[in-house]
């Protein structure tokens, strides 16, 4: 079957004098194909996606040699557009390529336009772009929130969704558009058990509908195992091709710091958190007291509780574990116990005093929160810097506070990075960036939003020893997940809410 597009990197690099950051890949991807590409952190993974998807070539000081090829289609013409690293290279132009290549990236927020007052309008977007009939703008909004299970939430605003939430509306804005081949980043990130098997669904109408569907990925899944073709990337470079079977039994998988089915960690750590038993019979170190918490809805719509009379207790050395579906209202939860909302009843206690009328930033000085978005966190110009930050309020002298610094980047696996940008890393050594400048003012209570999203087969090591180590140092651990197998084995607890109240899980 011939492919609807080809791709063949030969080198790819973000500068002029820089390395590779991808070099000898070649990609075809036929109609109605799945194809994976794995890959540890650093391994070229999200700039190969970004290549095919066109937006590594847009602006900037890049140089690309290779070609890309699109068949001729329904809605838009194909060609060849061949690259020689010149200034006189071809210009692809976004716009009509992304017409045909929809392209759902690693962060969701960087598809999204930011200015839609409503889920339905951001799904509308690039169709009002292109002019397209009202009626059927309504009706392929329709349909593609439906198919990303968010048909209920078309009033809501995305700034109000949560993190798995806005994924599945990246998604829809990547099918409302009807292209031939669809590029995802990370697709399962954030998303709970319904997102996922919602996903599995979605990628079979794509391939069923003549779609080809290629999916990049740190960690193998059960979508990963139904993929026609599998490509491991190591060093920017293929290190493995095959079958999923065949790719996932090399000597290559073995080695390329892939997390495997189950999320197993690789990397130093000293066990789960289970095994260091928690302060029994402790004050808590933070508590949620019968909280109530509800957002307001757009254009006027009632209110549902997210929190609903919530009560959770975390003691000195405990390890606790959110769950529930997208929209529950884990992070909500975290974000109380930061101070960073405040209930509309109920009382939120940190080391056992309520915190209600206290500034966030004097709650920080004793509860360190990871963002689901490790961006939202991260603003210096290296990650040593980024790490130091804050550590002076503490009454850190600068040595001090620089070798704690050092100290926590070392913790996390990122020492020898720490003169480097954290825009400069990749996705899963941003969240670890952040992770360290969580560590690094050793914190009472750690709040852990997400913290397994998009991390490899290492970096889920290093955050496995960091919460092992925090609960064995006496802090409260609570933290957010969909991976429900690596709460149960760093978890003391695991607590599912739904209907605004936690129960065990």
């Amino acid at each position: 079957m011939t492919p609807v597009l080809t791709a063949h990197v030969r080198r790819f690099a973000y500068d002029d004098v820089g390395p590779p950051a991808v070099r000898d890949v070649r990609l075809a991807l036929e109609p109605g194909s799945l194809v994976a590409a794995l890959g540890a952190s650093g391994s070229g993974k999200s700039t190969l996606a970004k290549i095919v998807a066109g937006w590594a070539l847009q602006g900037g000081h890049a140089r690309f040699e290779g070609t890309l090829e699109l068949a001729p289609g329904p809605d838009g013409p194909g060609g060849r557009l061949e690259f020689s690293g010149s200034r006189d290279d071809p210009r692809l132009r976004l716009g009509a390529w992304g017409q045909r290549v929809a392209y759902v990236p690693q962060r969701p927020g960087d598809l999204l336009t930011g200015a839609a007052a409503s889920v339905g309008e951001e799904l509308a977007f690039s169709l009002e772009q292109r002019g397209v009939e009202r009626g059927a703008m309504r009706e392929r909004v329709v349909r593609a929130a439906r198919a990303v299970g968010l048909g209920e939430l078309l009033e809501r605003h995305p700034g109000r969704l949560s993190g798995g939430e806005q994924r599945r509306l990246a998604l829809g804005c990547a099918l409302v558009e009807r292209p031939d081949v669809v590029v995802l980043d990370e697709p399962s990130a954030s998303l709970d058990a319904d997102g996922a098997e919602a996903l599995a669904e979605l990628v079979d109408g794509l391939r069923r509908d003549g779609a080809a569907v290629v999916m990049f990925a740190a960690a193998v899944d059960a979508l990963v195992r139904r993929a026609d073709r599998c490509l491991l990337l190591d060093g920017g470079t293929s290190a493995a091709e095959g079958t999923p079977d065949e790719v996932l039994a090399s000597s290559a998988f073995a080695a390329s710091g892939v997390a495997s089915a189950g999320r197993e960690a690789t990397g130093p750590t000293d066990g789960p958190a289970a095994q260091a038993p928690g302060g029994q019979g402790s004050r808590p170190l933070a508590e949620l007291d019968r909280v109530t918490f509800a957002y307001a809805l757009a254009r006027g719509h009632a209110a549902r509780p997210v929190l609903d009379g919530a009560c959770l207790t975390a003691g000195p050395g405990e390890v606790i574990a959110l769950t529930g579906p997208n929209g529950a209202g884990k992070s909500t939860a975290l974000r109380h116990f930061a101070g960073l909302a405040r209930p509309l009843s109920g009382t939120v206690r940190i080391g056992g005093t309520d915190i209600a009328g206290v500034p966030a930033g004097r709650v920080a000085a004793t509860v360190g929160t990871l963002f689901q978005d490790p961006r939202d966190q991260l603003f210096e110009r290296t990650a040593l810097r980024e790490v130091s930050f804050g550590l002076a309020a503490l009454g850190l002298a600068r040595d001090a506070a620089r070798a704690r610094a050092l100290e926590a980047l070392d913790a996390v696996g990122l020492a020898r990075q720490a003169d480097v940008h954290p825009y400069e890393l990749s996705s899963s050594e941003q969240r670890l960036v952040a992770l360290a400048t969580v560590l690094a003012r050793r914190p009472t209570v750690l709040l852990l939003d997400e913290p397994t999203v998009g991390l490899d087969g290492r970096a889920l090591g290093r955050l496995d020893a960091a919460v092992t180590d925090a609960a064995r140092a006496g802090s409260a651990v609570v933290l957010s997940t969909h991976d429900h197998a690596w709460a149960r084995r760093r978890a003391h607890r695991v607590l599912a809410l739904e209907r605004g109240r936690f129960a065990e899980a």
